[in-house]
Parts: C-alpha cells; sequence; structure tokens
C-alpha cells in the first residue's frame, strides 16, 4: 500500500531523510521509532504531500509522487494521495470554531464532496467507536487533550483511508488521556476488517511492541535497520538500546 523509494529530503546541506526505503502492507500496523532529530516526522510528512522532497519516489496505492519539477501531475496526485491518506498530528489540528461532529465531517464534505446527510450517519458512528458519542456538539477547546486527539483520530478515519498516518499522537499528553488514545489505536490494530495500512511514529516502545507488526529504526536520516516486532525488540534486538 505504502513505498518509499530512495527518499532524499534536504534543508540546505542538511540531509534530513538521506536515502530512505521501506514498505508498508494493507492492514499491516509500521512503526517508525528512533532518536529525536531522525527524521521520523519529515518522513510522514512526505508521504501525505505535505513537504516535498529532492530525490526518491513514494507510492500510495495507485499514486506515485515524484520530487517537484519532475512530475507534471502533482497537483492532481497530492488531491488524490490525501483522499486516501488520514494523518493524525502531535496538536490534533482540530477546526476550533466547529463542533466535534463538523470537524470529523470536513474530510467526507469539503476533500470527499459527499451530501452532509451521507456522511454524518458514519461520522456519528466513528464519534462513537472512539468513546466520544456524547460529545458531537462541543467544540474543541471544551475537551481534554485526549478526547482531542480521539476526534482526530475520527476524522482521519472519516475519509475511508487506505492509509493513516500517526505522528507522535500521544506525545503531548499525559500518561492517563496517552492511554486513552492509545486504546483506540489497539482497536484498531486488532480489528481484522480495518485494512488500512498504519505507520505510527512513537516514543512510547510499550505501546510500539503492543500494536506493531513491523519496526523500522530511524536515526540521522537513515533506516538502519527493519524487521518484525520480535526481531527488534528482542533480547539482543537493536530497539532494546533505545531504552538506554
Amino acid at each position: 500500500m505504502i513505498e518509499v523509494s530512495n527518499l532524499v529530503k534536504t534543508h540546505g546541506d542538511l540531509h534530513v531523510l538521506n536515502g530512505i526505503s521501506l514498505q508498508v502492507k494493507a492492514g499491516e500496523v509500521a512503526a517508525i521509532i528512533g532518536p529525536s532529530g531522525g527524521g521520523k516526522s519529515t518522513l510522514l510528512r512526505c508521504i501525505n504531500g505535505l513537504e516535498d522532497f529532492q530525490c526518491g519516489r513514494i507510492t500510495v496505492g495507485e499514486w506515485t509522487l515524484l520530487p517537484e519539477g519532475q512530475d507534471a501531475n502533482r497537483k492532481q496526485k497530492l488531491l488524490a494521495l490525501r483522499r486516501r491518506v488520514g494523518m493524525v498530528f502531535q496538536q490534533f489540528n482540530l477546526f476550533p470554531h466547529m463542533s466535534v461532529l463538523d470537524n470529523v465531517l470536513s474530510g467526507p464534505r469539503f476533500v470527499l464532496g459527499q451530501p452532509r446527510d451521507e456522511a454524518e450517519p458514519r461520522a456519528k458512528e466513528l464519534l462513537g467507536r472512539v468513546g466520544l458519542a456524547d460529545k458531537l456538539a462541543a467544540r474543541p477547546a471544551q475537551l481534554s487533550g485526549g478526547q482531542q486527539q480521539r476526534v482526530a483520530i475520527a476524522r482521519a478515519l472519516a475519509v475511508n483511508p487506505s492509509a493513516i498516518l500517526f505522528d507522535e499522537p500521544t506525545s503531548a499528553l499525559d500518561p492517563k488521556m496517552a492511554s486513552e488514545v492509545m486504546r483506540v489505536i489497539d482497536d484498531l490494530a486488532n480489528d481484522e476488517r480495518f485494512q488500512a495500512a498504519m505507520v505510527i511514529v512513537s516514543h512510547d516502545l510499550a505501546a510500539i511492541r503492543r500494536v506493531a507488526d513491523t519496526v523500522h529504526i530511524l536515526e540521522r536520516g537513515r533506516v538502519m535497520c527493519s524487521g518484525s516486532v520480535e526481531e527488534q525488540f528482542g533480547p539482543n534486538g537493536p530497539a532494546t538500546k533505545l531504552h538506554e
């Protein structure tokens, strides 16, 4: 579902991403971990078309992005890609002037062009799934951080994405709120009917061990190693060194 090939992203002389290659299959939960500043969030933003890159390619489903200047239909591809990829940010990024329900409806209505009466039942179903069926009319400022992040997850799911990207979804939350959000992600990861590819950037290694199928360790803009959770977190696995 997602294939990243030899991706290079630079800022001046700094190589933020330096030849990244990885694949994520439909229904797979892939974790990206590693030291801060290693390029993890930048990689997600490139996959979702939020940042350009200098070399390589990114394929999501049938759509392939090339570097700007090499891609004749880039605007069309970006629009199509964002219809297929959901993104959950560290800082929630909800629309403060909209109700919870309208935030979740924003994707189906304004990106997919669905009528409100067609999209609303699904939006309410998703808010129920994340435990917020009683908060439809609330504004984001009336919610806790954990509740806001659960709204953000429902909003990402509302467009029926083929892939969903989580960029440090619990790092801005206290432990109790973080556990609320991880329960929702756990539920998605364990739902055999949910076949979207999931990519999670996180420093919560205990949660990664629980939900991920594969783990990619990024450091200094490179994939240092990739493999199953068992391989990476085993007694001599490279991920165990991140605890040190």
